[in-house]
């Protein structure tokens, strides 16, 4: 088998995102403990068992590749220019809320760039896939569909996604400001609380654009490759080149995309007054 052929690696990236996909529905509506790893950051048996699904898959077919994973870490070979960056269960609060916005995400990086995506929504039993020069898709019941971002010219017709980062409450970079300025220029913005199904959605054309702050690389690896491979354009807040362990991403098609860097240049931090806790 060729360890970097591109279908190759989609291939067994979807099967894995199914894996764990199989464990979240076996959990949802059912979690008994849930614990916290940081103020608002939960973790639960179902990421945990979700993860280890994943990574059997993985190892069983490429045991030479380096991996990152959100809850066991780095592990495998860090010199393969390979690199697995897997999140089993993003949403966990939704998750543990039973509000149906959560999903796997597993990305592959070639050379450190995102390269192959699979995200999996098992609530809706969606599967989107897709790799630069492989284009993008969304599987449903059996049948796979193309997809690519939407064509949306101007932002005042715009629906937008964001989120907030966990520390939200403890500092004034907390998205609110942005949050408020683009509700005002757009049909709306929506907050669904999974960083990768948000991505997956403007691969899908079903936002038009998408920010955040405050996000690790298993919130996005997979997305950005998506949101590439779907037309899109993925970059830092201020239009460059976009590092995906800078915690930022902008993404959006390409008409909306240098709009929205020009309206984020124009937003104000808070004012000192906010009421932190």
């Amino acid at each position: 088998m060729n360890d970097r052929d591109p279908q190759i690696l989609l291939d067994i990236a979807t099967l894995a995102a199914r894996a764990g996909g199989q464990v979240l529905k076996k959990y949802w509506g059912k979690l008994r403990r849930i614990e916290e790893k940081a103020p608002g950051d939960l973790v639960t048996i179902a990421d945990r068992e979700s993860e280890r699904a994943i990574l059997e898959v993985i190892n069983r077919y490429f045991p030479q590749h380096g991996i990152l994973a959100e809850e066991s870490g780095v592990q495998g070979n860090k010199d393969s220019g390979i690199l697995w960056v897997i999140d089993p269960l993003d949403g966990t609060t939704n998750f543990a809320h039973q509000y149906p916005m959560s999903s796997v995400s597993i990305g592959v990086l070639v050379a450190g760039v995102p390269t192959i995506g699979a995200i999996y929504d098992p609530c809706r039993d969606e599967l989107f896939g897709g790799g630069i020069g492989l284009g993008a898709f969304v599987e449903h019941q059996g049948e796979r569909f193309p997809i690519q971002v939407s064509d949306c010219r101007e932002l005042q017709r715009s629906l937008l996604v964001t989120g907030f980062a966990y520390d939200r409450t403890r500092t004034m970079d907390n998205n609110y400001a942005e949050f408020c300025h683009f509700t005002h220029i757009s049909h709306g913005v929506r907050r669904g609380g999974s960083a990768a199904l948000d991505l997956a959605y403007i691969a899908a054309g079903r936002l038009d654009g998408y920010w955040e702050r405050g996000l690790s690389p298993w919130d996005m690896a997979a997305g950005v490759a998506l949101v590439r491979s779907a037309g899109g354009i993925v970059t830092a807040y201020d239009g460059s080149d976009y590092d995906l362990y800078s915690g930022r991403i902008l993404a959006a098609n390409p008409h909306l995309h240098p709009q929205m860097v020009a309206e984020l240049a124009k937003v104000k931090p808070l004012s000192q007054s906010f009421p932190f806790r």
